[in-house]
């Protein structure tokens, strides 16, 4: 397909997708004469993946070269590749220098490998600081404890579980895609485009759950 129906079928705009061109987030097409290019299947699912990390899941256009980089990398096992993709995305703040938080980071650490060690998550306790969910998750968990919210291992535990079971749904839902390349794009995707579903989800349940406890009932209950 030519630029123009690319953009038609993908809904991004010609002037977008020659961005995406530029900075590498897109291949370039098979070139037809000087001007001109042809695209093919494979450009509109990588399109339609650059439009979910950038608009959907406000990846910067930096992390999104490196998320899809990894993706490319086949010197990498299939486990690697997709940890590798996963962990160009954003995962919130990185912590301050601040002297004054390094006492509460260092306990909220304490916090985290106990958690861990609890949960036998041999893998997370390997890699550590390595991984930017673990520090996103020490962060966290130092920021609670300076505003004085319950963040024991006991509090997060139940967190955790659920975390669990959400990771089997998550590798159960990408293992629907036939192959390892699809795999790892649709787990780029997914990560992205479920993280406000289970927002959603969360507030949704919060509100139920509320109602159920303190919501007002009739005489005879």
């Amino acid at each position: 397909m030519r630029l123009a129906e690319l953009s038609r079928r993908s809904g991004v705009p010609t002037a977008t997708i020659k961005y995406y061109l530029r900075e590498g987030l897109l291949p370039p097409g098979r070139r037809v004469t000087a001007t001109q290019a042809e695209y093919d299947d494979a450009h509109l699912k990588r399109l339609r993946l650059v439009r979910a990390l950038i608009q959907v899941g406000r990846v910067p256009i930096a992390s999104a070269r490196e998320v899809l980089t990894a993706l490319e990398d086949e010197s990498l096992d299939h486990n690697s590749r997709l940890g590798t993709a996963v962990w160009a995305l954003p995962h919130g703040p990185e912590p301050t220098e601040d002297e004054s938080a390094q006492e509460s980071r260092e306990a909220a650490r304490r916090t985290v490998d106990a958690l861990l060690a609890r949960l036998d998550w041999e893998f997370a306790q390997e890699y550590g600081d390595e991984s930017p969910a673990y520090r996103m998750l020490v962060t966290a968990v130092g920021t609670m404890a300076r505003l004085g919210y319950p963040c024991a291992v006991d509090d997060l535990a139940p967190y955790a579980h659920a975390a669990q079971q959400l990771a089997v749904a998550d590798l159960d839902l990408i293992e629907r895609f036939d192959s390892p390349d699809e795999q790892l794009e649709a787990a780029v995707a997914l990560t992205v485009l479920y993280e406000p579903v289970l927002l959603g989800l969360r507030r949704i349940a919060q509100t139920e759950e509320s109602n159920h406890r303190y919501g007002q009932r009739s005489a005879g209950e």
